[in-house]
């Protein structure tokens, strides 16, 4: 599994300004650690920073250090892009176990426009496997933790979702989140 984050300046309410561990990319180094000591994954988690100069971007940026990674890497099956939403007064909260925890969505990428169909200059071949593997996650957060999920999030782009056939883009929380 390879974590990284796009979008690493992404912070929260309770955020200390400078100090990545308190962003986003410290809820990556968490996750990565539940998924090697709990569970025995083998993860890798990228704390390249792509957003600092210009976050439009950070997709193009961050391209060519993922494609190096995956060539390094070629065991690396699931790929994950972890970010946090950034939403209008709405801090995104549930219970899970008695513990009050920011609801996550899965994004998804299509490289397809309703009004001009597909994006030919953004190609993904995985969009369906991409699909399928957020729906999967979806149903088994729902069947464990029901509420812990928000809606699957379709888009246009692709946003980097063609590098694996089970590529993840995952929003944690929002900006009102601690």
């Amino acid at each position: 599994i390879l974590i990284y984050h796009t979008h690493s300046q992404e912070a929260f309410a309770d955020s200390i300004p400078g100090n990545a561990q308190t962003g986003i990319m410290g809820v990556g180094e968490v996750l990565a650690e539940i998924l090697r000591k709990q569970y025995g994954y083998n993860v890798m988690h990228h704390m390249g920073q792509y957003d600092v100069e210009k976050r439009d971007y950070a997709y193009s940026n961050s391209l060519p250090a993922l494609e190096a990674i995956l060539k390094e890497n070629p065991s690396i099956e699931v790929v994950i892009d972890l970010h946090r939403d950034g939403l209008d007064g709405e801090k995104l909260v549930t219970q899970i176990d008695g513990k009050q925890v920011a609801k996550i969505m899965f994004f998804n990428g299509l490289s397809r426009t309703a009004r001009n169909g597909n994006v030919d200059y953004l190609p993904n071949p995985y969009i369906e496997e991409n699909l399928a593997f957020s729906f999967q996650l979806q149903i088994k957060a729902q069947e464990y933790y029901p509420g812990f999920t928000r809606h699957i999030y379709l888009q246009s782009l692709r946003y980097n979702l063609h590098l694996k056939p089970r590529a993840l883009l995952i929003e944690a929380g929002s900006q009102l989140n601690t």
